[in-house]
């Protein structure tokens, strides 16, 4: 269920941003892309023997982005289902390794750190899923599924995990008496509580959020949002939240990234966003956004279906379902450009030969 969000609120109620750190982001992507390859099977092999020509398919989640995050910043990162968000999230935080491209966390190389610094991203880079039922272990008590991480990783003695989890779930919000209960004994939004204590045990300084509110009723979606943005205040945390409601991330965020089909199509602040979207796709997600206002206004949803990752159109990915698409978009990909400071664009509609935009 979507959140219902007025858009210009969203814009005003957003948490202040926070001192950003000079010099190199904290993470930093360049070039980053993630395939994902399903070999030919046995009933495939065999058909080939006869004469068929089947191959492996690959699948390209995320292709050729380049994303910095600054200590203290919130990025939100917005797009339909299958456009690579959640995908670009696992590779920021260590679970998939990249196919391309390189990651830096405070500006050294994920992939030619020794050991300890790898040791210190591990840590320092936490994930926080969206089914908070599916990623808590089912046969461990929150005592343990806070507090296991923290003692194998020398941050706080055994003889200390149960105090030091008291107080993860007192930061929460989550009586420390809980602690020797199971994820079951919980509500939905009290085990999504449990799943950022546990992200927070490590002392990260960045944390993925991926769609950490979308399985929550919107009464628990608004709780939950409010403690990110107060533990941020506190804790001078980072945040990447990965969400396909543009709604919420306008609420949380600083910045805003468009993905569509593994590309980043346009990034701006998030006030920019709202009030002067770029990119057809992103005026569409906005034009679907409910709002709370007394103008009576038509519904429009995105026209057509999100192309198959398995055999993406040419050109522009998103010049099938685009009300603006001219010749150009189906034979040439549009490069991100720089409109404005911070504020980047993928289409060809935004460069000075382009042709004007039809109604």
């Amino acid at each position: 269920m979507s959140t219902v969000i007025d858009t210009t609120a969203a814009t005003q109620q957003q948490a202040p941003p926070q001192p950003q750190a000079e010099g190199a982001p904290l993470l930093e992507l360049r070039g980053i892309s993630k395939r994902f390859v399903q070999p030919v099977d046995l009933a495939g092999k065999l058909a080939n023997l006869l004469g068929a020509r089947n191959s492996a398919s690959v699948v390209q989640a995320v292709s050729d982005v380049d994303l910095q995050i600054r200590a203290g910043e919130v990025i939100g990162v917005v797009g339909e289902s299958g456009c690579g968000k959640s995908t670009l999230g696992r590779v920021i935080a260590g679970i998939n390794p990249p196919s391309a491209g390189e990651v830096r966390y405070e500006g050294q190389p994920v992939a030619a750190m020794t050991a300890a610094q790898r040791k210190a991203y591990g840590l320092g880079v936490q994930m926080i899923f969206q089914n908070p039922m599916a990623s808590l272990n089912p046969r461990m008590r929150v005592l343990d599924i806070v507090g296991e991480a923290p003692v194998v990783h020398g941050l706080v003695p055994a003889s200390g995990k149960a105090e030091y989890v008291a107080e993860l779930m007192r930061q929460v919000g989550l009586d420390p008496e809980y602690a020797q209960r199971y994820p079951h004994q919980f509500s939905g939004g009290q085990r999504q509580r449990i799943g950022i204590a546990r992200a927070l045990a490590l002392k990260p300084r960045l944390i993925v959020c991926d769609e950490a509110v979308a399985a929550l009723d919107v009464s628990i979606q608004a709780q939950v949002l409010n403690l990110f943005l107060e533990l941020r205040k506190e804790l001078a945390l980072t945040y990447l939240f990965i969400s396909h409601n543009l709604g919420v991330v306008g609420h949380v965020s600083d910045r805003v990234v468009i993905m569509y089909l593994g590309r980043v199509v346009e990034v701006a602040p998030t006030e920019v966003i709202f009030s002067r979207p770029a990119h057809p796709y992103t005026q569409a997600l906005l034009a679907e956004l409910p709002q709370l206002d007394a103008v009576r206004r038509d519904y429009r949803p995105i026209q057509g279906e999100l192309p198959s990752p398995l055999n993406p159109p040419p050109g522009c990915a998103f010049h099938p379902r685009c009300p603006h698409a001219f010749a150009r978009c189906k034979v040439e990909r549009p490069a991100l450009r720089a409109l404005a400071d911070g504020h980047l664009s993928a289409c060809h509609l935004n460069e000075p030969a382009a042709p004007p935009a039809t109604p």
